[in-house]
């Protein structure tokens, strides 16, 4: 199925089949097209693999390499849209210096392969007034990168959550009843958020005007210092690590002994190093511990969670370590739903998912979705199903296990069916045992399944 994936630009359209990203372009967008293949800073950008490449068609279509799994600001923490940010600001200073820029800087312009940012839009490239020393973009780019980030910095907000309503960013004036108010007198907060704020009263078409200057080398000094400004503002909102939810509640309610842990260790590596998946979702990941395991096998792994510190922890190791992992911020009881004018731009997570992995990772979750979320268990077996293609490695956490009943709140009664055998009756559906292993002296236990065709 092909579906159109970007309509908005008067430049052009890409459609996205299941292997092929083509780009159509418009009479109004081949001057663009024109100034990124002419590029040479944009070619350096497609070597070191954080610009799309672009292969010409005809006079009208272009090709891109499909990303492996797309993503967007609403699944992002805070580090990944700093990420965004400085990959847009690198790309604005290289291309300063040829005489050309971006005509807007937004995080839908980024996908991220593994870890690391892609720039995609090849259309945002333009050759520029070389005597305007105005770059038009500059207050999107405070909406959609600093604005959110100065947020999460003083708040400690989420701030994945404000880009699925609000695809352009945060205007100064809907920050500023964010901000504690002493900290809004101060910089970068007072020229961010609170000046921006008050002058937007005063916003005139002049405004946008461009402001020429005497010459050439003014106008790229000008900018040259501005994009600099910038580049220190948003170093200074870098987002700093983060408790975990999940690691507050870990210590409170420990989940295995050391000698508990192994077993299970030992279990997923070898299941892992004998299916040799090619692509795995880990559901739940936590601290990524097994993700980096897939990883570590050659597999590309998408891991999702709720908390967005823990999947910030697990972007820093990722992009550190150079693992193939890309860390979302999803609520699997939740998931991110489809998004943009008439819920077609952005699809949403099960969609983009469905049939996508060769195997999928449920350590330590089922238990969670089933007790905290009131998801029927046949429903989360039938759904980690239509996820992967062939395998599932899955914990079992009986009603006894101390995790389980601190999770039940006393409600105990309610589970009162549930137990080993309904567990395996239910798996027994839609997947067929490899085998399994008991977690010694737990409630708990550990299984490969094969998807039943």
């Amino acid at each position: 199925m092909t579906r159109t994936a970007s309509f908005r630009d008067p430049g052009g359209s890409v459609s996205v089949s299941k292997d092929r990203v083509v780009r159509t372009i418009l009479p109004a967008g081949r001057a663009n097209l024109k100034a990124c293949l002419d590029s040479p800073a944009a070619r350096r950008f497609v070597d070191s693999g954080t610009l799309i490449s672009t292969q010409p068609i005809d006079e009208i279509t272009v090709e891109h390499p499909r990303i492996p799994f797309a993503s967007y600001p609403h699944e992002w923490p805070a580090v990944m849209l700093h990420a965004a940010a400085q990959l847009t600001l690198d790309l604005c200073s290289a291309l300063l210096e040829e005489g050309r820029g971006l005509k807007d800087a937004t995080p839908a312009n980024i996908l991220f392969r593994g870890p690391g940012p892609v720039f995609v839009d090849v259309l945002s490239f333009e050759d520029r007034d070389p005597h305007d020393a105005i770059w038009l973009a500059d207050a999107q780019f405070a909406r959609t990168f600093l604005i959110p980030l100065l947020l999460h910095r003083r708040t400690g907000c989420a701030i994945h959550e404000f880009f699925l309503t609000r695809r352009d960013g945060i205007a100064p004036e809907d920050a500023v009843r964010r901000l504690p108010t002493p900290r809004r007198w101060f910089p970068p907060d007072l020229g961010l958020v609170t000046i921006p704020s008050r002058a937007a009263r005063f916003e005139s078409e002049g405004l946008y005007r461009p402001r020429r200057t005497r010459d050439a080398g003014e106008a790229r000094f000008v900018l040259g210092h501005h994009f600099r400004s910038l580049r220190k503002k948003l170093d200074a909102l870098t987002p700093r690590p983060g408790s975990s939810a999940w690691s507050n509640y870990e210590a409170a309610c420990p989940s295995y002994t050391k000698e508990q842990q192994d077993a299970k260790r030992r279990f997923v590596e070898q299941a892992i190093q004998e299916i040799r998946p090619s692509r795995v979702l880990d559901v739940g990941a936590n601290n990524g511990e097994f993700s980096l395991m897939a990883a570590a096998a050659r597999a590309s792994v998408v891991s999702i969670d709720s908390d967005p510190e823990t999947i910030a922890a697990l972007w820093r190791t990722g992009n550190t370590s150079g693992a193939d992992i890309l860390p979302l911020v999803v609520d699997f009881a939740r998931p991110t739903p489809a998004a943009g004018w008439r819920c077609r731009e952005h699809a949403g997570f099960l969609e983009r998912a469905e049939g996508y992995f060769d195997c999928a990772l449920a350590l330590a979750v089922a238990h969670h979705l089933m007790v905290t979320d009131r998801i029927p268990l046949p429903e989360i077996f039938e759904t980690l199903a239509d996820l992967t293609t062939r395998w599932l490695i899955i914990e079992y956490v009986g009603p006894q296990d101390p995790m389980f009943r601190r999770l039940a709140r006393g409600r105990d009664a309610l589970f009162n069916w549930y137990s080993r055998e309904a567990f395996d009756e239910c798996a027994g559906r839609v997947f067929e045992v490899v085998r399994s292993i008991d977690i010694p002296s737990s409630e708990r236990a550990i299984y490969l399944l094969r998807r039943k065709s």
